[in-house]
């Protein structure tokens, strides 16, 4: 267990920062530090495998690599897989599923190659140990991966379980949940750093049931995000209770004071409640203000200047945001009702329009970073931004767009400090 082959996925355009996140936990770098498609390649021990499930926040899972191999048809992936040695990894007595993910597969069962695993493992337990672990679909003790490529098979065994996302706090959410990892995608994006020289204030004035601040706040108190939870290497035979135990004991003496502010605000007190039970259970209710508040309405939650990060409601979505146009009333008393995700509205050019304006009245110094699949946003803000960041939330390709700030309009600006023509 002294050198494994690690494979971390995560959501496309996360790669670059889960490979900074990596080298920051682990000190990897080169060869033993790989960025790769939707996922980081490392080479690394066992105690970072338990650390790395531990503190990485944008990592969807931590794989090891068992077996990599060519492969023409079914057998192949049944040979591969017979010649790992299961049994160094659990017993017969614990429980299994594989699941399968393929790029450009010639195969034409996806699920009887994954069977194909499944009776590769099941038939080196019956040569080794007389009797075979059981598959269990819904809660396993244990997953096995296997991926494939056109030409090449790779099989892992899963040392998260369930998918880092889940972090063990946010028991209340709306309808359309930002996951917490692309939370913290957006917040390495921006570059915010709570611990820097000269640190910011961060505010979400659309932060639903609170995932980015709580997210934010938490990096802030140095608290790692996998605290709340379980994982599948306590089920893994080369698990150590008292490595655990002193990895863990080692992550709750850093827990510190936030050295900055962080806000939320949402329209919906319904969903602002949410974040306050949320942020309770997540250890930094003292660490992040959270407020009710519209966010075409909502004046800055303090006097220095900060970043602004939100992950905005559009399409049917935007009302939840803030209350504009005709019946605004109606749709606002509907968005009390059932908050922030399931409000129901126009396409949102009007609120958009309206923000940036708010925004240039009232916000001016402030960094604004935007996460939307509307590439042309900024036409309809009338905003010109700073940097764009390619970012997928799921299946939707998204951008993070950053504006500066500067009171009143571009052309305004433009006129006063144009040259007298008299």
């Amino acid at each position: 267990m002294n050198q494994l082959q690690l494979f971390l996925p995560c959501a496309a355009g996360v790669e670059g920062f889960l490979a900074d996140e990596v080298h920051g936990l682990t000190g990897l770098t080169g060869q033993d530090l790989l960025v790769g498609r939707a996922g980081v390649l490392l080479r690394a021990g066992w105690r970072d495998a338990l650390r790395l499930n531990l503190h990485s926040r944008l990592a969807q899972r931590v794989l090891v690599q068992l077996a990599d191999g060519p492969y023409r048809g079914e057998d192949d992936i049944y040979a591969l897989a017979a010649d790992v040695a299961w049994e160094a990894w659990f017993t017969p007595r614990q429980s299994f599923k594989v699941e399968i993910t393929a790029q450009h597969s010639p195969l034409k069962s996806l699920n009887f190659a994954a069977l194909r695993v499944k009776d590769a493992v099941a038939d080196r337990f019956r040569a080794k140990a007389g009797s075979r672990p059981d598959v269990e679909t819904r809660w396993p003790d244990l997953r096995i991966h296997l991926h494939l490529t056109r030409e090449q098979a790779t099989v892992y065994i899963d040392t998260s379980g369930e998918p880092l996302f889940k972090r063990g706090w946010r028991e209340d959410k709306g309808d359309a949940p930002l996951k917490e990892t692309l939370a913290a995608a957006m917040i390495a994006a921006t570059g915010w750093n709570p611990h820097g020289d000269a640190p910011l204030p961060l505010y979400d004035p659309c932060c639903g049931s609170g995932t980015v601040a709580i997210e934010a706040a938490q990096i802030a108190s140095r608290i790692a995000p996998g605290l709340k939870r379980r994982f599948a290497f306590e089920k893994l035979l080369p698990y150590q209770s008292h490595v655990w135990t002193a990895i863990k004991e080692e992550a709750v003496s850093a827990v510190t004071t936030p050295p900055v502010p962080i806000f939320g605000s949402d329209v919906s007190h319904r969903m602002v409640d949410f974040a306050l039970r949320n942020a309770e259970r997540a250890g930094v209710a003292a660490g992040v203000q959270l407020r009710g508040g519209d966010a075409l309405q909502r004046m800055p939650p303090c006097e220095q200047p900060g970043v602004m990060l939100l992950n905005p409601p559009y399409g049917e979505r935007i009302a939840a945001a803030g209350s504009f146009g005709r019946k605004a009333g109606e749709r606002m008393a509907q968005v009390q009702r059932v908050g922030r995700e399931t409000a129901q509205t126009e396409d949102g050019v009007d609120f958009f329009a309206q923000l940036a304006a708010h925004w240039k009245k009232h916000y001016a110094g402030w960094q604004a970073w935007l996460l939307t699949p509307d590439l042309k946003l900024p036409g309809k803000m009338r905003l010109k931004e700073s940097r764009r960041v390619p970012l997928w939330n799921g299946p939707i390709e998204c951008r993070m767009f950053r504006f500066d700030l500067v009171a009143g309009s571009a052309r305004a600006r433009a006129a006063a400090e144009a040259p007298d023509a008299s």
